[in-house]
């Protein structure tokens, strides 16, 4: 059971109602998953959405561990017989980590230091004098020399180093020198001695910038600079204004010149040598994980808008993997996304005068109505071969659509790809998931690392152990917030619905296939392995079409159905459909209807106000309101544009500096944020999402680089 202290620590650092965060708590611990608890709990928690109650379930983390420190600390402070009633108070009342650590540094066991050795030496005293500001300081240490110490000067040297380490170990000293190098610091970077820069890290060979103009996606370039063995980077700062103010604050009020001296000596010692190498890792460590919260959220939009690019009509589509020496590999779907045939294309030998009329007669043969083409190596080609087939099929209506083929490859070698065609070639598997995935994006990308599909920034770089978490929740919310066609869903796509998971989704698949399409929710339960909590989690999320119970292919989760059948029965229906709006939003009018009904059955009125919405919408699939693929029937190459000509294109990926449109041709354009309107845009994520579909113009060609700059200010 989760401690009131956690909680109330999550209720304030999220500024989420305690209730609805001790609610949160009990139904995590009670083992529902984020997405039941958002669509199915939202009574209990008042009802938060997904991103909330990750959040506070973040928080909830993040203070057990807090609380397991302090528990931690206090129990080092008691075997060391520290009594001082004012730090235990602040050790207990501590709201984070840091001010935690600051506390304890004075007394966390470490290896032996300089100081260390000056304290077993009998030099603590000297150290108190000269602090004190007292006088006769030389006579002192001549009487405190030891082997180790064997002079008043190396006396003088050791009192020194235990200063400098209490001043490292301040807990004022570490927050003001913290606070100044986050408000007024520097990041430098220079060439590493020896380096051999590439074009990649010149911007950045003599960089500083001020903390608090720094962009993420610059900290993140320096950071792949220094692991490159091309950079070095640290922090700067005014020092020498930093080191007299602590000077002033921590040396000895009232002081003999020699105690000043020797004090100043010691405070500056301990900064340059302690003090500000520490705080410094521990900046640059938040500036870091700081900008991989921020790589990390942009890629994570850019994958949800890929994952909700809506599905195309049921159709056959052909799938072009385009390449150069292996030729252009083709894969022919029907409309469920099941293999037809393959074959190869040659276009760039002898050959390609053949292709066209070869890819004419695998369209005609077989009513073909898309061309899916993979955006890689040959795609031009692959493009103007598509465009003389549907030339020469003018009576046939015939289109091609260019699709981002990033993370194909890797599905081609993967388990999943070995399992679905463990006889087909590898390379022929790619152009398999390029079709598939025009037809419904959703359903195949589940199947490929997120990170292998190119819509991030600087994904290889960040906390793979927090990114893999962060995708795992974006697909795991996409996938439940459109449902999942129980009967036609693959093992990879049904393993992301709530309560699944991979083990218990291969016996789904297996179940179906032994004992045919399931005609109800409730026949879930006959699957192995599937008990009472499985089901209560995933059944809301699954879709049966065409079953014996209508609501089955609704939202609404089956422990709702009672509730469901009689605003049916208010509605003058048997069956949900979309003619029932009207009536929907009346009965939402219809204050005393509602509360009468949400008592009868138990019910808080936010979920009455759901199974209403899906009562009036069955099957809707919410990823049809967004922009779908760009159809095309005629290639375009790098000569056929030029500054000032117009175009429409597909938004693949949204940066911090901009986005990278698909116009048509093999290299993306690239619209500056400068260039996204006509005032200012500080964040391009709220103008543009993949997968929009944007009118541009083009504004430079830069042959030599492949670079296209785009203008969306018409």
């Amino acid at each position: 059971m989760t401690s009131p202290t956690v909680l109330t620590l999550a209720a304030q650092s999220t500024q989420i109602a305690y209730p609805s965060v001790a609610a949160l708590a009990a139904l995590i611990a009670e083992g529902c998953t984020v997405p039941f608890i958002a669509r199915y709990r939202k009574e209990r928690t008042g009802g938060l959405d997904e991103v909330q109650i990750r959040e506070v379930s973040k928080a909830l983390e993040g203070a057990e561990a807090l609380e397991k420190r302090r528990a931690a600390i206090l129990t080092g402070l008691k075997e060391q017989q520290i009594q001082d009633a004012e730090l235990l108070k602040q050790v207990r009342t501590a709201q984070d980590l840091t001010a935690l650590e600051d506390l304890w540094a004075p007394y966390k066991p470490r290896r032996r230091t300089r100081a260390q050795r000056a304290i077993e030496a009998g030099l603590t005293p000297l150290a108190d004098a000269i602090l004190a500001g007292e006088s006769g300081l030389d006579a002192m240490a001549r009487r405190l020399v030891h082997e180790d110490f064997p002079d008043a000067q190396a006396a003088m040297a050791g009192a020194r180093d235990i200063l400098a380490e209490r001043l490292a170990d301040h807990a004022r000293a570490r927050s003001f020198l913290r606070e100044r190098l986050r408000a007024f610091g520097r990041i430098k970077s220079q060439k590493k001695r020896g380096a051999e820069i590439d074009e990649t890290y010149k911007l950045y060979l003599d960089f500083e910038e001020r903390l608090g103009r720094l962009k993420p996606h610059q900290v993140l370039a320096v950071r792949r600079g220094e692991r490159a063995g091309a950079l070095s980077f640290g922090l700067d700062g005014d020092h020498e204004r930093w080191v007299e103010t602590i000077q002033e604050k921590m040396g000895p009020a009232r002081a003999s010149r020699e105690a000043q001296a020797h004090s100043d000596l010691a405070l500056a010692e301990g900064y340059k040598r302690l003090l500000f190498p520490k705080i410094e890792r521990e900046v640059l460590s938040e500036l870091e994980a700081s900008a991989d919260a921020h790589a990390i959220e942009v890629f994570a939009r850019n994958i949800k808008n890929l994952l909700m690019q809506p599905p195309l009509p049921p159709q056959r589509v052909l799938g072009l993997d385009p390449g150069l020496r292996t030729g252009c590999k083709v894969a022919l779907v029907d409309q469920v996304g099941d293999l037809l045939s393959t074959t190869t294309l040659y276009l760039h030998d002898a050959r390609q005068q053949d292709a066209p009329a070869k890819l004419a007669a695998l369209i005609k043969k077989h009513a073909v109505t898309l061309i899916a083409i993979g955006n890689g190596t040959g795609t031009k080609e692959a493009q103007e071969c598509a465009q003389l087939a549907i030339e020469a099929l003018p009576q046939q209506e015939l289109r091609y659509t260019v699709v981002d083929e990033a993370g194909a490859s890797v599905y081609s070698a993967s388990d999943i790809a070995r399992k679905e065609f463990p006889e087909l070639d590898v390379s022929l598997r790619g152009a398999v998931s390029i079709a598939r995935r025009v037809q419904d994006p959703l359903a195949e990308l589940v199947k490929i690392d997120p990170k292998s599909i190119g819509v991030g920034m600087y994904q290889h770089d960040v906390d793979q152990a927090e990114l893999a978490r962060t995708l795992d929740a974006v697909i795991e919310d996409v996938v439940n917030a459109v449902g999942v066609d129980l009967n036609t869903a693959s093992a990879p796509l049904l393993a992301q619905v709530s309560g699944i998971g991979p083990v218990l989704a291969e016996r789904i698949v297996a179940h179906r296939s032994a004992h045919g399409r399931f005609k109800t929710r409730a026949q879930l339960m006959k699957v192995k392995g599937l008990g009472k909590k499985t089901f209560e989690q995933c059944a809301g999320f699954l879709r049966i079409k065409g079953g014996d119970e209508p609501l089955d292919e609704t939202g609404i989760h089956p422990e709702s159905y009672a509730m469901a059948r009689a605003l049916l029965k208010l509605m003058g229906a048997k069956t949900p459909s979309v003619e029932l709006k009207k009536p929907a939003t009346d009965i939402k009018k219809d204050a005393a209807t509602l509360s009468t009904l949400a008592t009868e059955h138990g019910a808080g009125e936010l979920t009455l106000r759901d199974v209403l919405d899906a009562l009036s919408a069955p099957g809707r699939d919410p990823r049809q309101d967004l922009d779908g693929p760009q159809l095309r029937t005629r290639a375009l190459s790098m000569s056929d544009i030029s500054p000032g000509v117009r175009l429409t294109g597909t938004v693949r990926n949204v940066v911090d500096f901009g986005a990278f449109v698909d116009i048509g041709v093999k290299q993306d354009g690239l619209v500056h944020v400068s260039q996204m309107a006509h005032t200012f845009v500080r964040d391009p994520h709220s103008i543009l999402s993949a997968g929009d579909r944007v009118e541009v113009e083009v504004l430079e060609i830069d042959q030599k680089r492949g670079r296209i700059s785009l203008t969306m200010k018409l």
